[in-house]
């Protein structure tokens, strides 16, 4: 990528290409900072790509990328980005890690976008920190590094010096968060417009988390149970009815229950009623929000609200413009 004529004012945004580069999440980091934008002024972002291993680097969909520089530049950088990393659990080089240290010891922020929080991670920038990154990968970074606070419910974190971002979407949201805080409200509206994206979306990463899957264990057993909560998500479901319906006791129904699926059945028909109205909010767009809720099993619109916000983060009308 050829030397764009460097601004002598704006914020330096360096972004971290490496062998098996995630090429959306670096798409993402250029779209933002790096596009030129002569509306913004000559105190916009000023952008470079820098290369931690030697080039031409391979990037994901058969590219490949040549950096601007390599891991020095780090040093003269006051935004440094991670665009995801080429695994979860593969390991960073050293040089990357000291570069990053240094630069948060000397005030730079340091961000990363989906896996990218592993780079962060290793190089120890997260502990004692609330952190994010996409819900598949929250279970390998908490089991590895448990010094993280880590929050996968959530789209984005600002930590002020440290930034993570959930999937790879999420990182636009990260992103125009940055402007936001940069350069104000319209600056970062102004951006939004330009990639036909919300400003701000509302609402967590949690509301694209699939529910809980029947584990095989047990699950024989129990699935014509769960075909027939599943049809009848609407009705009182007593643990007790529940129990007779699968032929046990009700100590042998909980325990099984709980074999088969990892969860109570409490919590199974809480997430099924969930996901039933979700599925009502996007496809039964004619229903108002007390029918979507009666149709679900929550009995009132009210109801179905606070396990939205409880559970989602987002309202059920919040959730249908988005989704239906």
């Amino acid at each position: 990528m050829p030397d764009r004529p460097a601004l002598t004012h704006g914020p330096l945004v360096a972004v971290v290409a490496y062998d098996g580069l995630c090429t959306f999440e670096f798409g993402v980091a250029y779209e933002v900072f790096g596009l030129p934008r002569p509306e913004m002024g000559p105190d916009w972002y000023r952008y470079q790509v820098v290369a931690v291993e030697d080039g031409p680097l391979r990037a994901a969909g058969g590219l490949t990328v040549t950096a601007n520089g390599g891991i020095d530049r780090i040093r003269e950088a006051d935004l440094i980005v991670i665009p995801g990393w080429r695994a979860i659990d593969a390991a960073a080089p050293q040089l990357l890690l000291d570069a990053l240290r240094d630069a948060n010891l000397r005030g730079a922020r340091v961000m990363s976008l989906c896996s990218g929080i592993t780079v962060l991670a290793q190089a120890g920038l997260l502990a004692g920190l609330k952190a994010t990154t996409h819900w598949r990968y929250a279970a390998s970074i908490a089991a590895r590094f448990p010094d993280i606070a880590l929050d996968p419910s959530v789209l984005y974190v600002d930590n002020g010096a440290v930034l993570t971002a959930a999937g790879s979407a999420a990182g636009i949201d990260l992103c125009l968060h940055v402007v936001r805080r940069d350069f104000g409200t319209e600056a970062a509206n102004s951006v939004a417009r330009r990639l036909v994206v919300p400003p701000h979306r509302e609402g967590g990463q949690a509301q694209f988390i699939p529910g809980p899957v029947p584990r095989n264990h047990e699950k024989d057993r129990l699935s014509p149970l769960f075909d027939w909560m599943r049809a009848n998500i609407a009705s009182d479901m007593p643990l007790a009815t529940l129990a007779r319906r699968a032929g046990m006791s009700l100590r042998s129904f909980q325990r099984r229950f709980e074999e088969a699926t990892g969860v109570a059945p409490g919590e199974w028909i809480a997430t099924a009623r969930l996901r039933e109205a979700q599925r009502l909010l996007e496809t039964e767009t004619q229903a108002d929000i007390e029918e979507v809720a009666r149709l679900a099993g929550y009995g009132s619109a009210a109801t179905l609200r606070h396990h939205f916000r409880t559970r989602l983060g987002v309202s059920p009308a919040a959730y249908r413009r988005q989704f239906s």
